[in-house]
């Protein structure tokens, strides 16, 4: 059976139960102009902790109905999603007449329509339920976004693709700054919870598809906080938008502007307010005023279910009845993110990842790899390394974040050289997507700076479920050749150069240099001829039988124990460890990250994600640095050994790979120019 039938041939019955509800109501199509003030932080802290707002049952219900109506007045049939900001599913809604599957995009020379004969690759070309899209678009608004920013996966596809901004006029410029992003909040993650019995609130959860670059996701807000996120799903193609130059009138996006009236995002924050390398960042291409039916009249949601549609429950994300849920308040216990306690960091500005109980998941810990380093990272070390890249964050100024002079606001995550996690934590209103994408680049960086790195790729397999038998991936292990030929280094990935995301990510671009026509693909990518979002390389090579996986235990319904792992990829297991390896929520392909090391040995790592990316390599990179200073015991790699020592011959110049780019004067209060330079 073929990847792209696998769909098809099972049966989507078990979306399509109906449930019953009640309540409804309406409101109006217009956004606030700007967020209410947060108010000031405490003579003690340094940002303000979000309100605690959260959507109730009569906001989802209200937010559907909205949406019903649009759609209707669209004349196209929908599959509606709305999920709380941790990441809860709180009510999917299929509209009667809607198909039982969207289809992935073709690739650029793929698929049947273009002549070519030539396969789809990756992602490309499946048939997925409009249930899975709409949740991933969903969650793609709520997960991006904060008190600070407002973005949409409109949004998303813009920052995602080979060049940014994406044009036909525009060929020639760098791929997009959170370029790999789409393949995080994986349905495999460690990291990201799982709901399994009501009850299960705790975030950030996961996403069945990842984050979505196909417009129709937006944020949902309440008195300036942001609340959640809704997804709609209807058409037949998940894709993403490749011309900024245009203005495209999407019913996929109207519908979901309908629906998030009266819970829109404040206009002053939206992407459109927020420029990167001088380019303003999209937000939608439609507005209210393009609406074809009034929010205010919508009808009532009770007198929806059963005449225009069916709830339809989501094995792994609701309740079998599909019954609506109330979300759940970032920032308490219950939604698993919250303030830590002055036990636990004596920074009062310091959130955490909490189990629903009290318990801090992931407080700092000692490394676990004495087996395979001389001197692991102490439990005293692991803190002072988060403490001190949560003090350059603090001072560091916003790149993505409104009123301009904002902190930025990111998540921190390290590990140990087994990929295991030593600590989290998180400012009060960092966007949740970059918990887990912190956690993907700590184990990037130090995996592929790593002695184990060639023969775990070279040791990759199939998912038996999948391709019928765990057979080698040959996808995966050849990019260990690949990387070698490309560098013409027979020990590279052997731990002999480190590796910063960045360096990485120079290998996992669809042109070497980044964005440069006419120029090879690195090793770690898909040529352009066949890349897409969705076909990235080893990124995706390494996860995609996860997600195959994981939509087939949603499609048929199958209990909890048939679902993909909670550890992607599938590397082999680590000697030392039993069931686990070292990328167990897979790999990112975008800056931010550093190894670290002790007297030339590597000892874990660091990721940080949440604002600009070089906001994100700053902050990694001068986190080590200064607790090296302070503890004198550890440090940033080597300078001989970092990978901005490796050069590539490409049309007759070398081209050198780039290890961290810090910006230029980064904090709101010093007037230093260039904080990184010599260290």
């Amino acid at each position: 059976m073929t990847r792209r039938t696998l769909y098809t041939a099972v049966s989507v019955a078990a979306l399509l139960l109906a449930s019953c509800g009640g309540g409804g109501g309406s409101s109006s199509t217009t956004a606030p102009p700007s967020a209410p003030p947060s108010p000031p932080p405490s003579a003690q802290n340094s940002y303000s902790v979000p309100a605690l707002e959260a959507l109730s049952i009569a906001d989802v219900e209200t937010i559907i109905a909205q949406a019903v109506a649009e759609a209707t007045a669209q004349n196209l049939p929908v599959v509606i999603a709305v999920t709380d900001r941790p990441g809860n599913v709180l009510a999917v809604f299929r509209m009667n007449g809607t198909s039982s599957t969207t289809t992935v995009r073709n690739g650029p020379n793929n698929g049947p329509n273009n002549g070519s004969g030539t396969p789809n690759v990756g992602l490309q070309g499946t048939d997925l339920p409009h249930e899975l899209t709409a949740i991933a678009k969903a969650l793609t608004g709520a997960y991006l976004s904060s008190a600070g920013n407002a973005f949409s996966t409109r949004t998303a596809s813009m920052i995602v693709q080979e060049h940014f901004p994406p044009s036909a006029n525009t060929v020639g410029l760098e791929g997009g700054p959170l370029f790999g992003v789409q393949f995080s909040q994986l349905p495999c993650s460690d990291l990201s919870a799982r709901y399994v019995n009501p009850g299960d609130t705790i975030g950030p959860k996961r996403s069945p598809l990842g984050l979505a670059a196909d417009p129709g996701g937006f944020p949902l807000y309440k008195n300036g906080v942001v609340v959640g996120g809704i997804g709609i799903s209807g058409d037949d193609d998940y894709g993403f938008d490749t011309e900024i130059g245009d203005i495209d009138i999407d019913k996929e996006e109207l519908i979901a502007i309908a629906g998030m009236a009266n819970y829109a995002a404040p206009i002053n924050i939206r992407a459109d307010r927020i420029s990167v390398d001088g380019t303003t960042l999209r937000f939608t291409d439609v507005d209210e005023s393009d609406l074809s039916s009034s929010p205010a009249s919508a009808p009532s949601f009770g007198t929806l279910v059963g005449t225009s549609g069916v709830l339809s429950p989501v094995n792994g994300y609701t309740p079998p009845s599909g019954a609506v849920q109330p979300g759940q308040a970032y920032g308490s216990e219950a939604a698993g993110l919250r303030p830590a306690t002055t036990t636990e960091y004596a920074n009062p500005d310091v959130f955490v990842l909490s189990d629903g109980s009290g318990n801090n998941r992931y407080p700092p810990r000692a490394a676990i790899d004495g087996a395979a380093v001389a001197s692991p990272l102490t439990q005293t070390e692991v803190r002072t390394i988060i403490e001190e890249a949560f003090t350059v964050m603090t001072a560091a100024r916003a790149q993505i974040r409104q009123p301009l002079e904002s902190r930025a606001q990111v998540s921190i995550s390290v590990v140990d050289t087994y990929g295991t996690i030593l600590g989290i934590v998180r400012s009060p209103d960092a966007p949740i997507f970059g918990t887990d994408v912190s956690l993907q680049k700590a184990r990037t960086a130090t995996f592929f700076s790593n002695p184990a790195a060639a023969s775990d790729l070279l040791g990759a397999r199939r998912s038996a479920v999948i391709a019928g038998s765990s057979a080698p991936n040959t996808e995966v292990s050849d990019h260990v050749g690949a990387v070698r030929t490309f560098l013409n280094d027979p020990t590279a990935l052997t731990g002999t150069k480190a590796f910063a995301d960045r360096s990485g990510g120079n290998l996992s671009r669809p042109y070497f240099p980044d964005g440069e026509v006419g120029t090879p693909h690195g090793p770690l990518s898909r040529s352009i001829t066949e890349w897409s979002p969705f076909a990235t390389g080893l990124q995706e090579d390494l996860i995609r039988d996860n997600i195959l996986e994981h939509a087939t235990f949603i499609l048929t319904n199958a209990p909890p124990t048939s679902d993909t792992k909670q550890r992607c990829t599938f590397l082999p297991d680590i000697n030392a460890v039993p069931n686990q390896n070292r990328l167990q929520n897979g790999i990112q392909i975008f800056p931010g990250s550093v190894p670290i090391y002790k007297n030339g040995e590597l000892v874990g790592g660091i990721g940080v994600s949440g604002d600009g990316i070089d906001q994100d390599d700053m902050i990694s990179f001068l986190g080590v640095h200064n607790a090296g200073l302070k503890l004198g015991t550890l440090g940033n790699a080597p300078v001989d050994i970092r990978a901005d020592t490796i050069t590539v011959p490409v049309n007759g110049e070398d081209i050198r790979l780039r290890y961290v780019s810090c910006p230029f004067a980064p904090f709101l209060d010093s007037n230093e120019q260039n904080p990184c330079q010599g260290k």
